[in-house]
């Protein structure tokens, strides 16, 4: 499973990265605002940033803006994905830059019904938002194992890309159903990387070789 970094936040990006766990970036205007920066400066930092693909969001939400918008985004780096809400205009966009060669992310999908029509769109990513469902009473991981049921079925090159990540155990959940990649933000990423066992026996190791060290020598 493909993990993704949701953030806008170029040190974030950066110390990840040199990890060596990030395969590509999702970002989103909120995001972009959070910073105070200058967005398209950020975002042609982030895409040089990263080798993997960068999902840049429009906000146009007519066919045309959105096609205007994609293709400007698109100048950012060949690793750019177009980020377009499900709607009937999201979609008739997602065709048209699929056809352009440029790949398209639909996001803000709630349903199996969205998920299928992004990937009949020509969808490189589809993005199910698991904790707002969540949220509402749904179960937003029932909606992801529903997908990747579904396009199991068929011969569908669109990638379920599960959004929304709100703890750890949603990343546990994606992957055990397949899913192809997980974006969270970077607080959802510390975690993971934490154990309390692994900080006891990381301290357990060091107290015993300074003990070794401070033992008297035969």
């Amino acid at each position: 499973m493909k993990i993704f970094l949701d953030t806008a936040n170029l040190g974030e990006i950066r110390r990840f990265n040199e990890m060596g766990l990030l395969d590509g970036i999702t970002t989103n205007p909120t995001l972009l605002f959070r910073e105070g920066k200058d967005p398209h400066d950020t975002m042609r930092q982030i895409a040089s940033l990263v080798r993997g693909d960068v999902s840049l969001e429009v906000v146009s939400t007519d066919y045309e803006g959105m096609l205007e918008e994609g293709r400007r985004l698109r100048s950012c780096g060949n690793n750019v994905v177009v980020k377009v809400p499900m709607t009937s205009e999201g979609l008739r966009a997602c065709r048209t830059l699929t056809a352009e060669g440029i790949p398209v992310n639909v996001t803000l999908v709630f349903s199996p019904n969205q998920a299928i029509l992004a990937a009949k769109a020509g969808a490189r990513y589809v993005s199910p938002f698991i904790g707002r469902l969540d949220d509402i009473g749904q179960d937003g991981m029932e909606l992801v194992e529903t997908i990747m049921e579904i396009f199991a079925q068929y011969e569908f090159d669109t990638q379920v890309l599960v959004a929304s990540v709100r703890h750890p155990i949603h990343v546990v959940e994606a992957a055990r159903l397949g899913a192809h990649v997980v974006t969270l933000p970077p607080k959802v990423l510390d975690r993971m990387l934490l154990h309390p066992l692994t900080d006891l026996g990381l301290e357990s190791f060091l107290n015993d070789w300074k003990h070794l060290q401070d033992s008297p020598k035969p």
